[in-house]
């Protein structure tokens, strides 16, 4: 394999594997803020125990994140020198932000979250809760924004680097002049232009307005569909390991009370992601409309678009192995996608007659035109796949995330139904025992939702790092070599592997102990104690 193709497998690696620590603390958070909250108002020994138990585990997921969080910093410096050179300039002031005032915030109000409940009084220790919660909060606006930034790049122009001497000729960046004899300018670019593989050393998007990169036209989609999966990731863990208790019959009002919290906060995460999901791929289908065409696996532009439910899609390949088109199979229901992308839903008839571009069309010919002036009909046509993402592969993990989003939505439903009709702690009734171990398994829905939606994102988008004006292959370092990267993705697999063992056993030994079984307060510190608490009258009922 060459260099891109190793380099782009190491860093999806450590993306992917860091990727399933954030979602679990935002969410887990989250879940934090309402429990200790619960304890203020209701001054309820349980909930405080609930609140100790689980800020043990947010405390350990926090620390597995930040480890595998740092390696990708260096990635950028190592491996994609020229496409972090590119981007410096946008990517700079959110990464910055996010660093001094989300990580700043959300870590240093950790401390007295983690080791504060004996030193500070409750009120105290509620705000510190807030405060981390919505520092990990913080830090996913941030690196969305600058994520998808890379998809729907806004608010910056090209600026180009040239040598220009005291007579006032400019001369390109790589031209040999004397020292001494030239000064360095950067020079705006106009709209609409080219990057050339040899701009690469002396072109750089630069800002040009602030608030137009922040509300690119992608980030506010994108940031409440990312949040409220980490919202259903954090609670699904809350749920599972309560389902594991009751099933254990152990800590049972601990479980009870856990259960009832998580499947309030999961059932109205999933029910909005579900507006999430409609208007991120409304967006997709206005500013990525390939990668729509992709996920779908559409091949010709029409009206009436069907939606794929379930299927496969392969590449048509003429004789020389050459990518010409797709081949799609799969259930599809007539004329919905369509009406998604209209989002007219009051009017379906007129909305079926929404047309959707196909992969056949897209890109369209003026943008190809524009990089390959003069060229025929039919060489656009065997030049438009270039400019494809893997098909096949984006059409499946975009409908496994699909999958995983309905089954988490009839999971949470009818959890709420049992618990409401009393069914769920019914723990002899056979059919409540398989629910709860359905519940035990569901904390890896989310995950596997997270990874396939992330690869959808990024692979979706390629050829392309920063949408139409950076390819991947023109970001690489120019160091580095294939062996290289090879090796130190070993490294990485090894040394992962042996850090998803530790964090396993850790959390195991967590859940194993369980939290404190106190609901009578004895054991609480004198200043977190309520009044009746202290003059000795609280009863366990």
């Amino acid at each position: 394999m060459d260099v891109e193709i190793l380099s782009r497998i190491q860093f999806a690696f450590t993306v992917a594997f860091h990727f399933l620590f954030p979602p679990l603390t935002i969410g887990l958070g989250l879940n934090l803020v309402v429990m200790s909250a619960l304890w203020l108002k209701t001054r309820n020994p349980l909930y405080h125990n609930m609140a100790r138990f689980w800020t043990r585990i947010f405390g350990l997921i926090f620390a597995i994140g930040v480890a595998t969080g740092i390696v990708m910093e260096f990635e950028f410096g190592t491996n994609w020198a020229t496409y972090s050179r590119f981007v410096g300039d946008v990517f700079g002031s959110p990464l910055a932000i996010e660093g001094i005032y989300a990580f700043f915030l959300e870590s240093g109000f950790l401390a007295i979250l983690l080791f504060g409940w004996d030193k500070v009084g409750p009120k105290t220790h509620f705000f510190a809760t807030c405060m981390v919660s919505l520092g990990a909060h913080f830090s996913a606006i941030w690196i969305l924004v600058a994520n998808s930034w890379m998809q729907t790049p806004a608010g910056f122009h090209l600026a180009k680097k040239v040598k220009v001497t005291p007579d006032g000729v400019e001369h390109p960046y790589s031209a040999q002049l004397e020292p001494g004899t030239f000064e360095l300018k950067e020079v705006a670019l106009p709209d609409g232009y080219i990057l050339q593989t040899e701009d690469l050393d002396s072109i750089r998007a630069v800002i040009t307005d602030f608030w137009e990169m922040v509300f690119n036209p992608s980030s506010m989609d994108r940031l409440a569909h990312t949040i409220i999966a980490c919202w259903i990731t954090g609670t699904f863990l809350v749920i599972s390991i309560s389902a594991y208790y009751l099933l254990k019959r152990r800590h049972i009002p601990f479980a009870k009370a856990s259960m009832k919290i998580g499947l309030t906060i999961g059932t109205i995460a999933v029910l909005l992601q579900l507006w999430s999901a409609d208007s991120t791929a409304r967006g997709v289908s206005e500013n990525q409309p390939v990668k729509l065409a992709a996920i779908e696996g559409l091949a010709e532009s029409t009206t009436e678009a069907p939606l794929g439910i379930v299927g496969m899609v392969t590449w048509d390949k003429d004789e020389e192995g050459t990518i010409i088109g797709i081949n799609e199979h799969s259930i599809k229901v007539k004329g919905l996608l369509s009406i998604l992308v209209s989002g007219d839903f009051l009017n379906p008839v007129e909305a079926s007659k929404t047309e959707v571009k196909g992969l056949n069309q897209l890109p369209p010919d003026e943008f190809l035109l524009a990089r390959y002036p003069g060229a025929t009909p039919e060489e656009l046509k065997k030049i438009r796949p270039e400019y494809w993402p893997n098909v096949p592969v984006v059409f499946q993990t975009y409908h496994i995330m699909i999958a995983c989003g309905m089954a988490l939505i009839g999971i949470s439903l009818l959890g709420c139904f049992m618990w409401m009709t009393g069914k769920l702690w019914q723990l002899d009734w056979k059919l409540t025992r398989w629910f709860l171990v359905i519940l035990v398994f569901s904390v890896f829905l989310p995950q596997i939702a997270n990874q396939a939606g992330w690869f959808t994102a990024e692979m979706g988008r390629q050829p392309w790092v920063v949408y139409e004006h950076l390819k991947t292959s023109q970001g690489l370092s120019e160091a580095v070599r294939a062996g290289q990267v090879l090796f130190s993705l070993i490294l990485f697999a090894a040394i992962y592997f042996l850090l998803f063992l530790v964090f396993i056993f850790t959390l195991n030994n967590k859940i194993q102990h369980g939290p404190s079984d106190d609901i009578t307060g004895k054991n609480l510190p004198e200043r977190w104690r309520a009044i009746m608490m202290k003059g000795g009258r609280q009863t366990e009922s």
